[in-house]
C-alpha cells in the first residue's frame, strides 16, 4: 500500500468518526434483536423487556482498534403496553478517541388491533442523550493549527433522538432522526462552520413463511448525513427456525455507500466505495438471546484483513402471556 492510499484512509475514518459515529455508531447490531438501538420508538414495543449487552472489537492484532460496548434495557410500563421506556449506555473508543454515554427514553404506542388478533400498530419515541467525547492528543507533535498537541480535551453535550414506527402484522417500518438538536462542540467543530450532527435512518422490511417451519425476514436500512451529503444502504435477510428448546437463526447483511472517493493506484486514478458483508448467527432459548456478528470490509483500500466481531448476549424480562398472532420477531 503507497502514501496515497494510507492518506485516503485516514481522511476516510476522521470524516466517518467527526459526523457519522457521534452517539451509539450505526453498525449491524441492531439485527441482533435489538432495533431498539437505533430506533427509540421501538421502547417497551414488544410483548417483553429486553435486556442487552455487546461488546464489538475490529482488527483484533491492531493497537488501539475501535472498540464498542453497550447495554440496553426497555420494556412497557403499563399493562395495555401503550407506554415504553428505555435506556442506553454506552463506550466508544476508536484510537485517540473515545465517547461516553447514556440516553433515556419514552415511547408512546398507538394501537388500533383487535386484542391479539392483529397487530396494527403505530408508535413514537424520543431519547435524551447525554455524551462526553475526549481527544487524547498528549503524545501529537504537529504543526497543525486545529490540532493543539500536547493536550487531553474533554466535551460533554445532550442532544435527542426522535423516531416513528409502524407495525402491521408481518410488515414494519422505522424512521429515526438522530441527533436532532444542532449542537456546536469545543472539539471536533472547531474551524467549521456548521454544528448540524443530523443523520437520517430509515428501515423496513417484512417477515415471510410458517412459523412451525422457517420464517424469512428480508429488511433494509437506508442511512443519510445532510451536512456531509454521505447516505448507504443496508440489504438483510434472516431465517428463523424453530427448534424443540427455541428458536435457531441467521442472516447475512450488506451495506454499501451510494458515494465514495478516489484514491492514486500505482499511477491510474481509481474510485472506492464503502461496502462490507456481515454473517450473523444467534438462538434463543427460553427468555435468552445469544448472537454472534462478524462483519468484512470488503475492497483494495483498508487498514487490516480483520474484520469486526461482536457478541450479544440478552435477556428477556416482564414478559406477557399472550402474544401477537402474527410472524413479528421483533416484537413477539
Amino acid at each position: 500500500m503507497n502514501f496515497k492510499k494510507s492518506y485516503f484512509i485516514l481522511a476516510f475514518l476522521v470524516a466517518q468518526f467527526t459526523y457519522s459515529q457521534e452517539g451509539v455508531a450505526v453498525y449491524s447490531d441492531y439485527l441482533s434483536d435489538n432495533y431498539y438501538l437505533i430506533h427509540p420508538s421501538m421502547a417497551g414495543a414488544a410483548n417483553c423487556g429486553k435486556i442487552r449487552l455487546t461488546g464489538r472489537q475490529q482488527w483484533f492484532g491492531q493497537e488501539d482498534a475501535p472498540a464498542l460496548q453497550t447495554l440496553s434495557f426497555n420494556t412497557a410500563i403499563d399493562e395495555d403496553g401503550k407506554s415504553g421506556v428505555g435506556m442506553i449506555l454506552f463506550n466508544d473508543k476508536n484510537g485517540y478517541h473515545s465517547q461516553k454515554g447514556a440516553k433515556l427514553t419514552y415511547a408512546h404506542h398507538l394501537r388500533f388491533s383487535r386484542g391479539t388478533l392483529d397487530l396494527n400498530q403505530l408508535s413514537f419515541g424520543l431519547s435524551a442523550a447525554f455524551i462526553q467525547s475526549t481527544l487524547d492528543e498528549t503524545e501529537f507533535t504537529t504543526f497543525d493549527p486545529f490540532v493543539f498537541g500536547g493536550i487531553y480535551q474533554k466535551d460533554a453535550y445532550f442532544n435527542v433522538d426522535l423516531g416513528v414506527s409502524y407495525h402491521y402484522m408481518d410488515f414494519f417500518t422505522h424512521f429515526t432522526i438522530k441527533n436532532f438538536l444542532a449542537n456546536r462542540r469545543e472539539i471536533y467543530t472547531e474551524g467549521f462552520e456548521s454544528d448540524n450532527l443530523q443523520k437520517y435512518l430509515w428501515s423496513a422490511g417484512a417477515v415471510f413463511g410458517d412459523d412451525s417451519n422457517l420464517l424469512f425476514e428480508p429488511s433494509f436500512m437506508f442511512q443519510h448525513i445532510p451536512e456531509t451529503k454521505e447516505s448507504n444502504i443496508d440489504i438483510n435477510l434472516k431465517v428463523y427456525k424453530e427448534l424443540e428448546f427455541g428458536k435457531l437463526w441467521g442472516g447475512l447483511s450488506y451495506r454499501r455507500s451510494f458515494d465514495g472517493a478516489e484514491f492514486n493506484a500505482d499511477g491510474s486514478i481509481e474510485e472506492q466505495k464503502l461496502q462490507w458483508i456481515t454473517p450473523i448467527i444467534g438462538l434463543n432459548y427460553d427468555k435468552f438471546m445469544f448472537s454472534y456478528t462478524y462483519s468484512h470490509i470488503m475492497g483494495d483500500v483498508k487498514f487490516d484483513d480483520g474484520g469486526f466481531h461482536q457478541i450479544t448476549l440478552g435477556i428477556n424480562v416482564f414478559c406477557k402471556d399472550k402474544e401477537w398472532d402474527c410472524n413479528c420477531p421483533a416484537v413477539n
